[in-house]
């Protein structure tokens, strides 16, 4: 067994009288690649913070290199040489590669003078010892979404790492990135770098990690090595329950369908080109392919964010211009966004002002005000129907799970009562309970005749759960198959992925 590195013992942590984290064990051993994972609301992002001495223990104690903390701040564990990289990065977008990579050993050094020669040296160095060739003059807001995560790397390995913590890292990238990522993280574990990593995408994490940690409702379920889980295994110790992960195939209950969306050699320069289709009610059709493949930027022109320069978009069997999302919405057409923090949530609102603020003009009372009782029934009634867990409607959105947080997303937009449903992305970051719930109510949804569109670059998304798939890449659609006859190999060699995904 590896050197122990790290040892949680008995970690217990409470908030409101509620436990997140109830007498919970963790070892990390030297240079192992160690997964954590677990539901929205198991205690994953507690046990991180404790872990980063950014949050008090009430109970347990941390035993770091030997050395036992019972009260463990974060200049504790920069001194240890753990590091945390976030899902937001915490870089400085205006900043170039090198000022981002070395302004923290810049601040630790007490320099009161900029050397932007030395600056310079050291991203440099660090960037050819992972063997990534990054420009250190370059802007960190003109990176990719993955390159980024390189910086956020680099500068945790500037800090003299042992230890690096990445929560959610693969979100927004693409396969290649991901290689490139887990070829960055095996770099690290040569050079005796344990990693701890958090992911609710179960096919990477039986893919890059040695030991895996469950995590239940705030208590860990077991310590397991790698090659002792599958997919199916996984999930039932990470719900207690069996999610089926078999193909249940929605499929489209009305006699005769009626087109309620066509798309007509519609074309955008530099984004999509030539793009036709039909959908029809209580159809779900599919749309897959590679980040940058075209398929968000057509979405934001069916909802009038990205105009197209050609084509024509018909709606009920008229041709229309959509140019806002105003005229969209009044059109009938819905879009949950690909990321719900940024787009498509106030975060710092309550729940009920969340779900009510696509239909603000059909709340008013006779003096042209918000009733208050009209915005508490609407919210009410779709907070009920969509099953969001709250023991109340003032909470901040910002306080809920990631599975409810899309729930009141999809909410909002249901209350204008679309016929036309566009949804990117809607189960990123979502725990795999969540992601078969929110399934679920999107083929409730097409059930009663709402055609809806699923954008994913998660192929078995869209493959289980959709009537047909569109396959775009560099801005065109290269393929059509009806679900019911293709196959996961299939659809992933023509998106350009070798492997075979599982459903996580």
């Amino acid at each position: 067994m590896a050197e122990e590195l790290l040892v949680a013992r008995n970690i217990s942590k409470s908030y409101a009288g509620v436990r997140a984290l109830d007498r919970v064990n963790l070892t990390i051993g030297r240079g192992e690649i160690h997964c954590l994972v677990g539901e929205n609301g198991s205690g994953k992002s507690t046990l991180i913070k404790a872990l980063a001495g950014v949050i008090p223990i009430d109970e347990g104690e941390l035993l770091i290199h030997g050395r036992a903390y019972k009260h463990f701040h974060a200049i504790d564990a920069i001194h240890e040489g753990i590091q945390v990289i976030y899902q937001d990065l915490s870089l400085f977008p205006r900043l170039t590669v090198a000022e981002n990579i070395s302004v923290n050993q810049m601040v630790e050094k007490g320099r009161k003078f900029v050397n932007w020669k030395e600056m310079k040296r050291i991203a440099q160095q660090e960037l050819a010892r992972i063997g990534v060739p990054l420009d250190p003059e370059e802007l960190v807001e003109d990176l990719s979404m993955a390159n980024k995560q390189i910086v956020a790397i680099v500068r945790a390995l500037t800090q003299d790492a042992k230890l690096i913590i990445m929560d959610e890292p693969t979100t927004a990238l693409t396969k290649s990135e991901i290689d490139s990522l887990f070829s960055v993280i095996m770099d690290c574990k040569a050079r005796g770098i344990s990693t701890v990593f958090v992911s609710h995408k179960l096919n990477e994490v039986l893919e890059i990690s040695e030991n895996i940690t469950i995590l239940r409702d705030g208590k860990k379920v077991g310590d397991y090595r790698t090659d002792e889980l599958d997919t199916e295994k996984l999930t039932f110790y990470m719900t207690g329950k069996k999610i089926d992960h078999s193909r249940f195939l929605y499929h489209n209950q009305h006699q005769q369908p009626t087109p309620v969306l066509a798309l007509k050699d519609l074309s955008k320069i530099d984004h999509y080109e030539q793009i036709s289709f039909t959908l029809t009610a209580g159809e779900i059709l599919g749309i897959t392919g590679l980040l940058g493949s075209g398929r968000t930027e057509l979405a934001l022109s069916i909802f009038g964010l990205n105009p197209p320069d050609s084509g024509e978009i018909w709606v009920q069997g008229r041709p229309v211009t959509i140019t806002s999302p105003r005229q969209a919405v009044n059109l009938g057409i819905g879009f949950l966004p690909e990321d719900r923090h940024i787009q498509g949530l106030f975060l710092q609102q309550t729940i009920e002002n969340n779900i009510s603020a696509t239909i603000l003009n059909k709340l008013l009372n006779p003096f042209k005000l918000i009733s208050s009782g009209k915005k508490s029934q609407t919210a009410t009634r779709w907070a009920t129907e969509l099953h969001i867990k709250t023991p109340t409607l003032e909470m901040f959105a910002e306080n809920l799970s990631g599975g409810n947080q899309q729930r009141v997303v999809v909410a909002k937009w249901l209350a204008t009562h679309p016929t036309i449903f566009i949804l990117d992305s809607p189960t990123v970051g979502i725990d795999i309970a969540s992601k078969a719930e929110i399934h679920a109510m999107i083929h409730d949804l097409a059930a009663r005749g709402m055609g809806i569109i699923i954008i994913s670059d998660e192929v078995p998304e869209v493959l289980y759960n959709c009537n047909r798939v569109l396959v775009m890449k560099a801005g065109k659609i290269i393929g059509e198959f009806e679900t019911q006859k293709t196959t996961e190999e299939e659809l992933f060699a023509l998106v350009g992925r070798k492997e075979i995904s599982v459903m996580s």
